[in-house]
């Protein structure tokens, strides 16, 4: 679906057009939609939340607050539902042949996401997948990354009869952080009565036994690909990033800034973490857009100071910079409401209601 809603942008302000709709660049368009002409351009029609996904799968009514529409928060601004595919000096180019005039441009395109471009289409997968788990007597997860980890949680708590099995290739679950935190969440998962399989690889033909329903819970690739047809191919590094300075302006430009998993930034590639590195952005551009100088930008400085893995509805692990905690405290701070309020409270919406 190619389509675009608008409202009246700010008459002479300068024009800012946003290449993904994600964490980081939904967050960038509502807190820029008052200083000048913004124009969001994303596959979808939606936000969606990615750590809420989960709790969705098991709970499709989860989703009504955790899909959101792009027009919800960006009032005062233009989205525009397509796929961007090129960029000139000026101007955006998308796969409906539009070609959308900036100023300044932000990438925040994240991982290839394939998800429904409608709203409506994202939740009836949301409900399908939770019928097929109620239907399914045997369960497979594969993949033993925090999404894999977290969905096998959801699953064991909601759904304790089924025989749920967990494989992953690595030697052990969540290789992002320390193996304390790991060992910890792979206890927890055995003590519900879940088939931990490590150093397992699975393709759909030759897959470790048969299983009722399956989900792939594997690495996305950085949406990068088409950049590599325009003049920022230059500015990606050797795994498909931009390239940016401190000020997270992609290297080389002055008027071009990226944010979120696309960039090369040595840190964790965590929700909240985008989340910041969107703030630091809407203070420069807003900064920019309004005529100050260079050098009164913010500096992005990179930081990893927690990690929190839910597990289920009332248990998380958390790993910090000075302790690995387990159990109901981590998971009052994240597993109840996925931090669903919190991200629309971001949003300027309402945190606990959605509009339908």
């Amino acid at each position: 679906m190619d389509s675009s809603t608008s409202a009246k942008p700010i008459t002479g302000g300068k024009s800012l057009v946003i290449i993904g709709g994600g964490v980081a660049g939904s967050l960038l368009a509502s807190s820029l939609q008052f200083i000048g002409d913004v124009t969001l351009v994303d596959p979808k029609e939606y936000f969606e939340i990615p750590w809420a996904s989960l709790r969705s799968t098991v709970e499709p009514s989860f989703a009504a607050r955790s899909v959101i529409r792009h027009a919800d928060y960006l009032t005062n601004g233009r989205v525009v539902v397509s796929r961007a595919v090129a960029i000139t000096e000026h101007r955006v180019l998308t796969a409906d042949d539009r070609a959308i005039p900036y100023d300044y441009l932000v990438i925040a395109t994240g991982h290839d996401d394939r998800t429904p471009s409608r709203r409506i289409d994202r939740l009836k997968q949301f409900e399908s997948d939770h019928q097929r788990i109620k239907a399914a007597k045997s369960i497979l997860v594969v993949g033993g990354g925090p999404s894999g980890v977290e969905l096998a949680g959801e699953i064991a708590v909601d759904f304790p009869e089924k025989q749920l099995t967990l494989v992953h290739e690595g030697p052990r679950l969540l290789e992002f952080i320390g193996p304390k935190a790991a060992g910890k969440a792979l206890e927890w998962l055995k003590s519900r009565r879940v088939e931990v399989c490590l150093g397992r690889s699975f393709d759909s033909d030759n897959g470790p036994g048969e299983a009722d329903c399956t989900f792939l819970c594997t690495g996305r690739p950085v949406a990068s690909g088409w950049l590599k047809a325009t003049s920022l191919k230059s500015s990606l590094d050797g795994n498909g990033r931009l390239m940016v300075d401190e000020h997270l302006r992609v290297k080389g430009y002055k008027n071009t800034f990226a944010v979120g998993d696309i960039t090369d930034i040595r840190e964790m590639k965590q929700g909240y973490l985008a989340q910041r590195q969107a703030l630091v952005a809407a203070a420069n551009l807003k900064l920019l857009m309004s005529g100050g100088k260079e050098s009164k930008m913010d500096v992005y400085k990179s930081k990893s100071i927690k990690t929190i893995v839910s597990l289920g509805r009332k248990d998380a692990v958390a790993q910090y910079s000075f302790t690995t905690v387990i159990g109901l405290v981590p998971g009052l701070i994240k597993s109840k409401d996925l931090y669903v309020g919190k991200t629309r409270k971001l949003l300027g919406l309402e945190p606990h209601f959605a509009y339908e």
